[in-house]
């Protein structure tokens, strides 16, 4: 458990906002875990307290999808595809579940390495 604590005080440190690099599945699907349970609770205590959260995580949000993309060798741009309806379902269950390529690519180490 400590190390998973270390591993994500890590990524929140180090990867806040940045677009550069790979990210595993697990780093995104905790972010999105994250995400969900504080802007369900901030939901429960105060509606605006969501949208300070939402705003806050807007470039996060963002920057570990982008990652999460270039962990499959697809460009941070194509996540704009996620805005078009019944696309977007499609999109995340396919790219956003996939798992990375092994080894190096045009976006850097393999993050398992």
């Amino acid at each position: 458990m400590n190390e998973f604590k270390m591993y994500f005080l890590d990524v929140i440190k180090n990867k806040y906002a940045s677009f550069n690099g790979r990210a595993r599945r697990s780093e995104f699907w905790f972010f999105s875990l994250f995400y969900a349970i504080i802007n369900t609770v901030l939901g429960l205590i105060w509606d605006p307290l969501t949208w300070i959260f939402c705003i806050a995580t807007l470039i996060p949000g963002f920057a570990v999808t982008a990652r999460r993309l270039h962990d499959i060798n697809k460009s941070g741009w194509c996540q704009l595809l996620f805005f078009i309806p019944i696309v977007n379902i499609i999109l995340i269950f396919v790219w956003l579940c996939k798992e990375g390529n092994t080894g190096a690519n045009q976006y850097g180490e393999d993050p398992k390495a």
